[in-house]
């Protein structure tokens, strides 16, 4: 059974061997000439004016996880959509509940003020 897999072990030492041969052809053929603006930070074309370790906002976090729960709930949405004649009333009620806590949950972020950019 083990000579079944010979030809791929084959294959990935190959592949391994020659990945590290190009590898170390590029690092000792390759010119080593660092300069200033190769080892400055690159930041969108401009130079960096504050530290990278800035706070951000919480609530880009706050749309972020309001994006993935919305889009999960598209994901749980359309298999219940497609089987809705076989899952009966008690599916439907369970959907009913599912969409009433995140309506429930949208409602709170919006008052909370969570979607408003000043």
């Amino acid at each position: 059974m083990l000579q079944n897999y010979l030809p791929i072990l084959i294959f990935l030492g190959v592949a391994a061997g020659l990945s590290l041969l190009l590898m170390t052809l590029g690092f000792l053929l390759g010119p080593h000439k660092p300069d200033a603006e190769k080892l400055s930070v690159y930041e969108c074309g401009f130079e960096p004016f504050e530290d990278s370790r800035i706070k951000f906002d919480v609530r880009y976090y706050l749309v972020a996880i309001l994006f993935i729960v919305f889009d999960l709930q598209i994901a749980f949405l359309f298999p219940w959509a497609v089987a809705l004649n076989k899952i009966g009333i008690l599916g439907i009620a369970a959907m009913g509940v599912f969409l009433l806590i995140l309506v429930v949950g949208f409602i709170y972020e919006w008052k909370k003020g969570a979607l408003e950019w000043d």
